[in-house]
């Protein structure tokens, strides 16, 4: 009488054809091609929906015609003589939109500047100085607190610490340093790039933070056995290693502020001159291929800007 194991014994070979047979057909179809591409076809979709179909959109309607009601799907490039009339007559004085564009260039230099320098020591006192994981942890989430309420709202907050007869105003007043309130607190310059930096600070600290805690310690423990000094270890050994954080940090800061016309609106009184506010204008003038025209200018400058910090350093190696 056969036992269970000769059963199985006489049985395998079947099975064994079976499955050899099964095993390509199914490795036929889930290829790692395939599943590669299915992990990545629902974000594509996104990406396609939700971006390069509003761009082209954009880039096409910037080149219709239009006129005070209506608006011509013929082609035409009126959005971008409107946008330049008389600066080559103006030469070699800037005309208005290359100013307005200087001034947002301006903001967002300044913007940039101030950004990575507040990120970039705060990013390396939570790698550096923190030993403990728990409290990187939770001093990072205590950067995102800010980011608990809405924008306006935290926009609006500085109109009672920095107007006429605001908190820092009267403070300056009463020890003396000042006669009189000091009027360029708000709604100017100063308020505009004080509320971008308040706002976007978070962007630069987390892609820093996140280049620095993956610095090997090792590395600069070396530097130190060497005799480096502290500033040496620091512009030699982590600032080069770090650089792919600064990048990313960068460009995201860069293209935030490129584009902000809210923050600039309300802090600045709706006195300060930006790229986005002209964008806001022509669609509030119903304008759209003036405005089309000018957010495809905007988006080449920031492309360009983009561009060139992109090979400072390898950024894929980071994402």
């Amino acid at each position: 009488m056969d036992t269970s194991e000769d059963i199985l014994q006489q049985a395998s070979p079947d099975l064994v054809r079976g499955s050899d047979k099964a095993r390509p057909a199914k490795a036929a179809r889930l290829s790692p091609s395939f599943i590669s591409w299915l992990q990545a076809g629902p974000m594509m979709l996104v990406f396609l929906a939700f971006f390069l179909i509003p761009l082209v959109f954009v880039v096409i309607v910037s080149f219709w015609d239009y006129n005070e009601y209506q608006l011509l799907p013929a082609f035409s490039g009126r959005g971008y003589t409107d946008t330049f009339e008389g600066c080559i007559a103006q030469l070699p004085d800037l005309c208005t939109i290359a100013k307005t564009y200087l001034k947002t260039l301006k903001l967002c230099f300044l913007v940039w500047a101030i950004t990575l320098f507040i990120g970039f020591w705060v990013a390396y006192f939570l790698a550096f100085h923190v030993k403990s994981k728990t409290w990187q942890m939770g001093l990072s989430l205590l950067c995102t607190i800010p980011f608990w309420t809405s924008n306006v709202i935290r926009m609006i907050a500085w109109i009672p610490l920095l107007g006429r007869n605001g908190l820092v105003n009267s403070g300056l007043m009463k020890i003396g340093l000042v006669n009189q309130p000091v009027e360029w607190l708000l709604f100017s310059e100063f308020s505009v790039v004080l509320a971008l930096v308040h706002l976007f600070t978070f962007f630069m600290v987390v892609p820093i933070f996140n280049s620095m805690i993956r610095i090997d310690k090792s590395l600069i423990e070396a530097a130190y056995d060497a005799g480096a000094t502290g500033l040496q270890t620091l512009l030699n050994v982590i600032i080069p290693l770090a650089k792919p954080g600064i990048v990313i940090g960068s460009i995201f800061v860069i293209t935030i502020v490129m584009g902000d016309f809210i923050t600039i609106g309300v802090m600045g009184g709706q006195q300060i001159a930006a790229a986005g506010k002209i964008i806001e204008t022509r669609v509030n003038a119903l304008q759209f291929p003036a405005a089309a025209a000018n957010a495809v200018i905007l988006l080449v400058i920031t492309f360009l800007i983009i561009t060139m910090m992109s090979r400072i350093v390898d950024i894929k190696k980071e994402l």
